[in-house]
C-alpha cells in the first residue's frame, strides 16, 4: 500500500511538471509571436530595424521577471525596520566620502538646477549604492516580458517603446542595457520615459550613459529633481518634538500650516530649539506611532515622494542628506516590540475593536480611515496617546484589553 501510494505522487509530480513544462512552452511560443507584431509597431514608431534585430535577439520570457512582479508581501516593513536597512552607518560614511570626494561636480549641478550636493548623494546611495549595484536584467527582456504580461501591458510597452529609442539614439549598447526587473537603469534608475525625458549629457561626449558617467548621472537627477518641482531655498524637513497632549489627528501629512503656527502648538525642533517664525508651509508626519519619530515636512518632501512614492523612502533620503553634510541622528530609538503586522494580524485589531465597541468598519486587514478613527477612540478610553496607528504593540495592548475583559468576576467571601 505504502509502495503504491509513493507511486501515485510520483505520477503526480511528474504530471504537474509535465503540465507546467507544456503551459511554458505554449508561453514562449506565443511570446515570440507577440515580438514579432510588436516589432512591427515599433517600426511604425520609427525604430530602425537594426536596433530591433539586435535588441530581440535571445530575448525570452524570463519567468523570474513575472514572479516577481506578481510578488505580494505577507508583511510590510515597520518604518524602523526600513530606516535601519537603509540609512545604515555604511552609507553614511561612504555617502560622506563621496560627498566630499564629487564636490566640485556636484556644485556644478546645483548652480545649474539648484538641488545641493548631498541630496543628489543620497539618492545615489539609495538607489544603488552609489553605483555599486545598477541591476543585472536585460532590459529589453524584462521590459518585453511584462508588456506581454497582460496585467499592465500598455505601461510597460510604453516603456519599452522608450527604452528601443535610448539604443536607436547610440546612447548605450544593448548588452550594457541592464537594470532592475521592473526596467530601471542606471546609478540612478530611470525607467526609460525618464532617461528620455530628463537624462543629461553632463560630460559632452554626445551620449547620455547613466551606468559609467557621473557627469551624466549627477547632473540628469539634479534636472530630473528640478523639473519635478525641487524648491532651491527648502529644507526637506525636519524632526520636531511634540508638547505633551498633543493632538495626533493633526499629524496626517496633508494639512499645511505655516511654521509659525506649528511653533504656536508647542512644537519645537527636536534638540529643542524653537521652530524658525515663519511662513513656510509644513505637514506634520508621524511614520510610526508615537513612541517614534515626528517631522514637518515642506514642499521638497513631496519632490522626492514623486522619484519613489513612499513616505519612508522620502524620510531616509532626506535623513541621508542630513548626516552626509554632519547633522543629528534621529532623537528616538526604534522599541524592542516594533514588528510588522500581517494582514492576518491587522484584522485581529480590527476585530477586536469591533469585539470592545469600536466601530472598525470591515475585516479585510487594511488600515483605513474608519480602523484608525476606532483605534484612536480606543486609545483615549486607555489614557493612551491617540495616534491611532496600528502597531505590534497596539495588537497586544487590544489582546490584553480583552483578556481581562472577559476573566470572570471574583467571587465574593460567604
Amino acid at each position: 500500500m505504502t509502495r503504491g501510494l509513493q507511486f501515485l505522487k510520483w505520477c503526480s509530480l511528474w504530471l504537474i511538471s509535465t503540465l507546467s513544462l507544456n503551459a511554458q512552452a505554449s508561453n514562449d511560443a506565443d511570446f515570440q509571436a507577440w515580438i514579432q507584431q510588436f516589432k512591427q509597431q515599433a517600426v511604425e514608431q520609427g525604430i530602425s530595424q537594426n536596433t530591433l534585430d539586435s535588441a530581440f535577439k535571445n530575448v525570452t520570457l524570463n519567468q523570474k521577471v513575472l514572479e516577481l512582479d506578481r510578488r505580494q508581501p505577507e508583511f510590510t516593513r515597520t518604518f524602523w525596520q526600513y530606516f535601519d536597512a537603509t540609512v545604515t552607518q555604511w552609507r553614511i560614511v561612504k555617502g560622506k566620502h563621496l560627498y566630499q570626494k564629487h564636490r566640485a561636480l556636484l556644485d556644478k549641478v546645483t548652480r545649474k538646477y539648484g538641488v545641493p550636493g548631498r541630496y543628489l548623494v543620497a539618492f545615489w546611495g539609495m538607489e544603488t549604492n552609489f553605483g555599486g549595484y545598477t541591476g543585472n536584467i536585460p532590459i529589453i527582456e524584462s521590459l518585453a516580458t511584462l508588456a506581454f504580461d497582460p496585467r499592465r501591458s500598455e505601461f510597460f510597452s510604453k516603456e519599452l517603446i522608450e527604452a528601443l529609442k535610448i539604443l536607436d539614439q547610440g546612447h548605450v549598447k544593448v548588452g550594457q542595457m541592464k537594470g532592475s526587473w521592473a526596467g530601471a537603469m542606471g546609478q540612478c534608475q530611470f525607467m526609460p520615459s525618464n532617461y528620455n525625458r530628463y537624462a543629461v549629457d553632463g560630460d559632452g561626449d554626445g551620449k547620455k550613459d547613466l551606468w559609467n558617467s557621473l557627469e551624466d548621472v549627477f547632473f540628469s537627477a539634479g534636472h530630473f529633481l528640478a523639473e519635478l518641482g525641487w524648491q532651491k531655498l527648502e529644507n526637506w524637513g525636519r524632526e520636531v518634538a511634540l508638547p505633551n497632549g498633543f493632538d495626533y489627528a493633526l499629524a496626517d501629512n496633508r494639512t499645511a500650516r505655516p511654521l509659525s503656527e506649528w511653533a504656536k502648538m508647542g512644537l519645537k525642533l527636536a534638540d529643542g530649539r524653537p521652530l524658525p517664525i515663519e511662513d513656510m508651509q509644513a505637514r506634520l508626519l508621524l511614520p510610526s506611532d508615537y513612541r517614534g519619530p515626528a517631522f514637518l515636512v515642506f514642499d521638497n518632501f513631496r519632490v522626492i515622494k514623486r522619484w519613489n512614492n513612499s513616505n519612508n523612502y522620502a524620510l531616509a533620503v532626506g535623513h541621508l542628506a542630513d548626516r552626509i553634510i554632519g547633522r543629528s541622528e534621529l532623537s528616538k530609538e526604534r522599541p524592542d516590540d516594533d514588528e510588522a503586522l500581517s494582514k492576518t494580524q491587522m484584522k485581529t485589531i480590527q476585530e477586536r475593536l469591533n469585539a470592545l465597541g469600536y466601530d472598525a468598519g470591515p475585516v479585510d486587514g487594511i488600515a483605513g480611515s474608519r480602523t484608525r478613527s476606532a483605534l484612536r477612540e480606543f486609545q483615549v478610553d486607555q489614557k493612551l496617546p491617540a495616534d491611532g496607528y496600528p502597531s505590534m504593540h497596539m495588537l497586544n495592548t487590544l489582546l490584553k484589553v480583552e483578556k481581562k475583559n472577559a476573566s470572570p468576576p471574583a467571587m465574593a467571601e460567604g
